[in-house]
């Protein structure tokens, strides 16, 4: 596993240096983004786990993919600065998938506001920088952050805007504010939609996109822990209730991404594209009643 990107610069005898695509986060949804939208470009793989980040770009070597390997800590600003600074040395940066996070039943509220919340705007940041003219990204976020509790305008504002260094020091993250980690999943996730919004500005000045999908109840690693938790009967009854009346795939993510970050997609940034099997729509329309 190369712990470093190398750069790379066109030379006169020779095409320059692919595109880059970066993943960051190498779960179901990671994995199944990078086999998608890998092939004709360079990788950048990245991940806080070192083992499942080597064992999955071995993976894509051995299938043909030409494909970089980085640990980042996404909650850390100089980690995730490094990754950008790697992903630009290995050509343009194209196409940028954030699919890193942590669920309620993975973590408590600190390391979830962390890691969900911090490590987006982190992210956008970095990446803002080093997008092409012409590149997107895409921000996994959440059907909790459409579904949790209304957090207000003003706070809102203040998830969208505040400066990434101040951010996990608002008023109403700090403290018994955020009382457990379902609340703060879906703090997190909110603001990463409304964090999206606010960035699509600055990466348009870049000739770039940016938008978050907000998936329902995939079946995904994460997922399946969290319906054998303490929320799993509600989880269930979501999917009963919903139109497709099934868990998502890594899969139906992964199409929803390829739309967001191809040329099909070109009028479309700052916004949210909901894929969960038609759950947001029970709940609003009545049909199903959450406690």
């Amino acid at each position: 596993m190369s712990s470093s990107a190398v750069s790379t610069s066109p030379t006169p005898e020779g095409p320059g240096p692919r595109p880059v695509v970066v993943v960051i986060g190498v779960g179901g949804m990671g994995r199944s983004i990078a086999r998608r939208l890998g092939p004709g470009k360079t990788l950048l793989l990245a991940d806080f786990d070192a083992d499942s980040l080597e064992a999955t770009t071995a993976a894509l070597r051995g299938d043909g993919f030409d494909v970089h390997a980085r640990v980042v800590d996404v909650s850390d600003a100089a980690s995730v600065t490094a990754l950008a600074q790697a992903a630009d040395d290995l050509g343009p940066v194209v196409q940028v998938a954030h699919t890193a996070g942590l669920s309620p039943v993975q973590a408590p509220v600190d390391a979830i506001l962390a890691v969900d919340l911090l490590g987006v705007a982190l992210v956008l940041d970095a990446f803002g920088q080093v997008i092409a003219p012409s590149g997107a990204g895409v921000v996994i976020a959440s059907m909790a952050g459409q579904m949790s509790r209304p957090l207000g305008a003003e706070h809102e504002a203040a998830l969208a805007l505040t400066p990434a260094e101040e951010l996990l020091a608002l008023p109403f993250l700090v403290g018994d504010s955020v009382p457990d980690a379902g609340t703060a999943y879906g703090v997190a996730k909110r603001g990463n939609q409304v964090r999206v919004a606010a960035a699509s500005t600055a990466w348009g000045a870049k000739g770039a996109r940016i938008n978050t999908i907000s998936p329902g109840i995939i079946a995904t690693p994460m997922g399946q822990a969290e319906l054998a938790g303490a929320a799993g009967d509600s989880m269930r009854a979501m999917v009963e209730a919903s139109g497709a009346g099934r868990l998502g795939t890594p899969e139906d993510i992964t199409a929803a991404a390829a739309f967001l970050l191809g040329p099909e997609s070109g009028f479309v940034t700052g916004t949210d594209l909901l894929v969960d099997g038609g759950v947001v729509a029970a709940v609003r329309s009545g049909r199903l009643q959450l406690g």
